[in-house]
């Protein structure tokens, strides 16, 4: 995708823009992202090498003033202009609540926000792309809801100075609600303590939007309102309905990446997100907005990796793509190239931590600790209050098991962001290697309201209830983890595993068998099909690959406990023959354990059919591999006799 000199000039103005509206607004997070993405832009603009004496007079540009259509706003910000700079100075030093004062002397009551979601009666909803979540009632106004009464709103105020005034009245009720909190895991910790401002902020937005005729009128709206209001209805529970605002939001300022990112957490499967496609406007940010989702669905078509090239192509030095393509090579386990474009990453933005902790992780994942000793000491000399940090830290302790150092770090990294997901789902791994399963399952349940996409954590949630030896309740949630990771084979395995303590072997050979499908890594067209719905056996597909013997040996279990002897033996035999490669001059995995025990399940079986020379083989293999050895030398000497008998009764019966 290449772009004209003019499109490209558009854009560069655009993001310019889109840069200064969003720091007036207080987004940092949202003017960093956009600023680091204007910066990667390639542009001759933008060379480090170009010397003072090169530059023309006539090429300085005066400051970037965000173009505002609107007449009237126009004029109201520039009457407000002396309280606006007030007002942002007191946001910028995190007095949130004099910033909100400024523009609304009349406070928003500090009310305890009620369970039923915020009822917009007089909105017109129009159906959107998306499924009932948590609370399906609360997708519907209902009269007997309690609403908070709206303060009336001072006349002629600028949209800007009251989004900075309800944004800063919301980031103090979350900055009291952490307050009240007290400590990570303590007893007022969690959904029981809720920001305190979300009812009021949302009854003011409500008869602000309705006087102003609803969703649909999107003619006088530049689009920050209804980001803010979009967040308030996922506070409130009222998600479909959030979506359809952020929605409207992202087509009135497609500029505003806060906006994406809180539609992207609303988006749980592909066919969601194709859906919600077509609501997306048609320009840069789509693109950006469908990679990032993407790589959270863990989706690896290759539609993905092209969209990722195609921006690359016009944002050469975007950090923020470099590092989607890191995500999505790691979750498709190419370890090697992922590693080498975080490297890289780390050489151009060596202060830039956002992210590093999913790098840490790989890291981890791969045992290999002097690069993960060497990231951890860098992010602590950029900064070692963040997030992030604390995250790289925590990890490198648990990689030489010092687990009470690393939940140490983990609980820094929340009480620095309660909402940072990674470090609950490394907390729970933590706790379940102390064997402190309550704390574990509770740090799991809190990584999945903060993204319910995150795979390890309802994993987590499963190991969590298996060791309490809740086994139902172990099987829903590595159902749950199976189905956003469905190319992971230890999920499936997971699957089996919780299917055939509920006694359900049937569904747990099925699931065994999807996990030989996963680990075999055969064409996508093979694990197509539903799982517990094909009446194929999905083995098939994957003859001539290295199986999993555990699995092999496991599926056979499962047949022997349905006395399907045959079907057990067949997997015995394919779970030994793991020894030797798939084809031949291949290396296979050697003698394990777990292949021996396969061996000697044959062994008996050999001896129960009266395969007398197929039992001495297996045995004797047996005392070579030095497992159940004693067992193994007593079928030995019990075959012998058995063959001596036989053959005193044969020359008896001769003579």
């Amino acid at each position: 995708m290449a772009l004209s000199s003019d499109q490209q000039a558009e854009l560069q103005l655009q993001l310019q823009q889109a840069v200064q509206a969003c720091n007036e607004r207080c987004l940092y997070f949202a003017a960093k992202w956009t600023a680091e993405l204007l910066n990667s832009l390639e542009t001759t603009s933008n060379d480090p090498d170009t010397s003072d004496t090169e530059i023309d007079e006539d090429d300085v540009q005066s400051p970037v003033q965000p173009t505002n259509h609107d007449r009237k706003e126009a004029r109201l910000e520039a009457k407000e202009l002396p309280r606006y700079l007030m007002a942002k100075s007191f946001f910028d030093c995190r007095e949130f609540d004099r910033c909100a004062a400024v523009f609304l002397p009349t406070q928003v009551p500090h009310s305890t926000p009620s369970h039923q979601p915020l009822s917009p009666s007089r909105i017109q909803i129009q159906g959107t792309p998306g499924k009932h979540r948590r609370n399906p009632s609360s997708f519907s106004a209902t009269s007997k809801a309690p609403k908070v009464q709206a303060p009336p709103l001072p006349k002629h105020l600028s949209q800007k100075s009251l989004f900075i005034a309800l944004y800063a009245r919301y980031l103090s009720g979350e900055k009291r609600k952490n307050e009240d909190s007290e400590t990570i895991l303590g007893p007022h910790d969690g959904p029981a303590t809720a920001n305190k401002e979300v009812s009021g902020i949302g009854a003011i937005l409500e008869e602000y939007f309705n006087a102003r005729g609803g969703l649909e009128d999107m003619t006088n709206s530049q689009g920050w309102l209804d980001y803010l209001y979009g967040i308030i209805l996922i506070k409130s529970k009222s998600e479909l309905l959030a979506k359809q605002w952020l929605l409207r939001s992202v087509n009135i300022n497609p500029f505003n990446w806060s906006a994406w990112l809180e539609l992207a957490s609303l988006v749980e499967s592909a066919d969601e997100l194709q859906q919600m496609g077509q609501h997306l406007p048609r320009n840069v940010m789509a693109f950006f907005f469908h990679i990032h989702c993407s790589q959270e669905l863990f989706l690896q078509e290759p539609e993905v990796y092209n969209t990722i090239a195609q921006m690359q192509a016009i944002f050469p030095r975007s950090p923020f793509l470099q590092q989607q393509k890191a995500l999505l090579l790691y979750h498709a386990r190419d370890h090697a190239t992922a590693i080498d474009i975080f490297d890289n990453l780390i050489r151009t933005q060596p202060h830039r931590l956002d992210g590093m902790e999913i790098y840490s992780n790989l890291l981890y994942v791969l045992d290999n600790r002097p690069k993960l000793a060497t990231l951890a000491a860098m992010a602590t000399d950029t900064d070692k209050f963040r997030p992030e940090t604390n995250c790289i830290l925590g990890n490198y302790y648990s990689l030489i098991a010092e687990h009470e150092k690393a939940v140490l770090h983990f609980r820094r990294a929340l009480a620095l962001d309660r909402n940072f997901q990674a470090a609950w789902t490394l907390m729970g791994h933590e706790y379940i290697e102390l064997k402190n399963t309550q704390a574990a399952i509770e740090s799991y349940r809190r990584a999945v309201d903060t993204n319910r996409k995150d795979y390890r954590a309802w994993y987590g949630l499963g190991q969590g209830y298996e060791m309490l030896e809740c086994h139902s309740y172990s099987l829903f949630y590595y159902q749950r983890a199976a189905s956003l990771c469905g190319g992971d084979p230890k999920m499936w395995a997971a699957v089996g595993n919780a299917y055939s303590k509920c006694g359900k072997i049937t569904n747990a050979i099925q699931a065994f068998k999807r996990a030989l499908i996963v680990g075999s890594q055969m064409e996508a067209a093979a694990t197509a099909s539903s799982f517990g719905t094909s009446n194929s056996d999905p083995l098939a597909h994957a003859v001539g690959g290295a199986l999993d013997p555990q699995v092999l040996y496991d599926i056979a279990l499962l047949y022997e406990k349905e006395s399907n002897w045959d079907e057990a033996a067949a997997y015995m035999e394919l779970c030994l023959a793991q020894e030797e490669g798939p084809e031949e001059g291949d290396e296979g995995m050697g003698v394990t354990q777990i292949t021996s025990r396969a061996r000697l399940w044959l062994a008996r079986w050999s001896y129960s059919c009266g395969e007398w020379q197929r039992t001495m083989e297996l045995a004797n293999e047996l005392c070579q591999d030095g497992v159940e050895v004693e067992e193994a030398k007593s079928l030995v000497k019990d075959v012998r006799a058995r063959m001596n008998l036989e053959e005193v009764d044969g020359e008896g019966g001769g003579s």
